[in-house]
């Protein structure tokens, strides 16, 4: 048996054992990465660390410590607020403003992590206050930004683009872009329409401080909950009969805090919010890095209300992520990934070739860089390309949407953003939540994208 098969039976026990006997999957993963990387491709331990995402690393911690000083202090209760007001209470309509943020950011040219940092901890936290399903919140932020990232001045479209002229093949840069717009509007408006979007349009406006009117019976809640509570609402608590009441009509009970008004501390951490989104895209700083360093400022100033904000980082999550990345850096190392993909570029059917390339760029970007994977499989496929039955625009176009759309992976750096950033959630359902719904979309969209884009022949 090659190393590159042991390599790959070894990730199915790592997720068979995680699965079944609840261990993280982060900390079997880098037994594995040690196991694999020692006795099977004879690394060192410099060469295993190399695949530690040490810049994801520091994304997830900054900005989940800034945002967990935000919610202390108010902030994200003001900014849902505020979300209210502008879209005069159609809760129905925010996941489709934060699909158009994420959307023009990326196509603006942040990078799509980027996008995600900034939006997704806002966006989950107003899906937290109304209930709406944070897999259908977080699914419309990580599509938003997928579905502009390949405008001809975005991060993702410039690097593919630059591939495509690299291995002199036909290229169409508009097609491109608008081949990921459709895809991931299409799946944006599946996903709305699946996870509670039609009950959202059927309540109604509402108040800023009235949660969701059928808040209670979102099936993707915290097991146990009892669905959003108002700000200031102790967990457990409600305006329900029986005997969990609202903690603001007892009389002992400290006063809510007022979510509508800007105090020092507030109007600080919303301009540390903009700095955050001005630094990224203006100065090219790094997300994870700059938060940290707003992070730290705001402690200082109010060291009150940062107390507790280190022990929220996400690190179950960290630990996750960095450990199945650490071992798919392992993978990569030892050639497993570029194996496969050799493996199936001497396959003599064109089309054949062309529908496995577009499920191995799903399924690996599900783990790592999705422009990485591209680079590696469009020159993988210039080879048929040049016999002329498949039509490059096409083929890269659907190379490009079945790499990206499956970001939504919480194995991603994407998905591990929505994971990291959602309150008040039961952290290892909502993992399993979107592992699930990653995997529908490594299974059916590279089929309907090759389907869509490369049987017609574009190009």
């Amino acid at each position: 048996m090659s190393a590159e098969l042991i390599s790959i039976l070894v990730l199915v026990v790592v997720f068979v054992i995680a699965t079944t006997r609840s261990i993280n999957m982060g900390a079997l993963a880098f037994a594995a990465a040690f196991g694999v990387g020692e006795l099977v491709a004879d690394l060192n331990a410099d060469e295993i660390f190399a695949g530690f995402p040490g810049d994801l690393f520091v994304v997830l911690v900054g900005v989940t410590y800034l945002f967990a000083i935000a919610r202390a202090n108010g902030t994200t209760d003001w900014l849902v607020h505020a979300s209210i007001r502008l879209v005069r209470g159609r809760v129905a309509l925010i996941p489709w403003v934060m699909f158009v943020i994420t959307g023009a950011l990326t196509a603006i040219g942040a990078v799509s992590p980027a996008a995600v940092a900034i939006v997704a901890p806002i966006a989950l936290s107003f899906a937290a206050r109304y209930g709406i399903s944070p897999l259908l919140m977080g699914a419309m932020v990580v599509h938003g930004a997928q579905g502009g990232g390949f405008s001809p001045i975005s991060i993702y479209g410039s690097i593919v683009n630059g591939i495509v002229e690299r291995e002199n093949l036909p290229g169409n840069e508009i097609a491109l872009f608008l081949a990921s717009l459709f895809a991931n509007l299409v799946i944006a408006g599946v996903v709305f329409v699946l996870f509670g979007g039609l009950k959202l349009w059927a309540q109604g406006a509402v108040t800023p401080d009235e949660p969701s009117k059928d808040a209670s019976d979102k099936g993707d809640l915290p097991e146990g909950g009892s669905g959003p509570q108002p700000a200031g609402t102790a967990a457990g608590t409600g305006t329900g009969t029986g005997s969990n009441t609202a903690v603001a009509t007892r009389p002992d009970a400290p006063a809510k805090p007022d979510t509508t008004r800007l105090t020092p501390a507030r109007i600080a951490t919303l301009t540390s919010l903009v700095a955050l989104v001005v630094a990224v895209l203006a100065f090219d700083l790094d997300a994870g890095l700059t938060a940290i360093t707003l992070a730290v400022v705001l402690s200082t100033a109010w060291p009150e209300d940062s107390r507790n904000a280190v022990g929220q980082i996400a690190w179950s999550t960290v630990l996750l992520i960095c450990g199945v990345l650490t071992y798919v850096g392992v993978l990569d190392e030892m050639g497993t990934i570029t194996w496969a993909g050799e493996g199936v570029s001497g396959i003599g059917v064109p089309l054949l070739a062309a529908v496995l390339l577009c499920y191995i760029g799903a399924i690996v970007s599900a783990f790592a860089s999705s422009v990485g994977i591209m680079g590696a499989l469009i020159p993988l496929a210039v080879p048929f390309l040049a016999q002329g039955e498949i039509g490059a625009v096409g083929m890269v176009a659907a190379l490009a949407v079945s790499a990206t759309v499956v970001d939504v992976s919480p194995f991603s750096t994407n998905g591990a953003l929505v994971l990291a950033a959602a309150p008040d959630v039961d952290r290892e359902r909502f993992f399993r939540q979107l592992m699930v719904y990653g995997g529908i979309v490594v299974a059916a969209v590279p089929a309907v994208a090759w389907l869509v884009m490369v049987v017609p022949n574009w190009g």
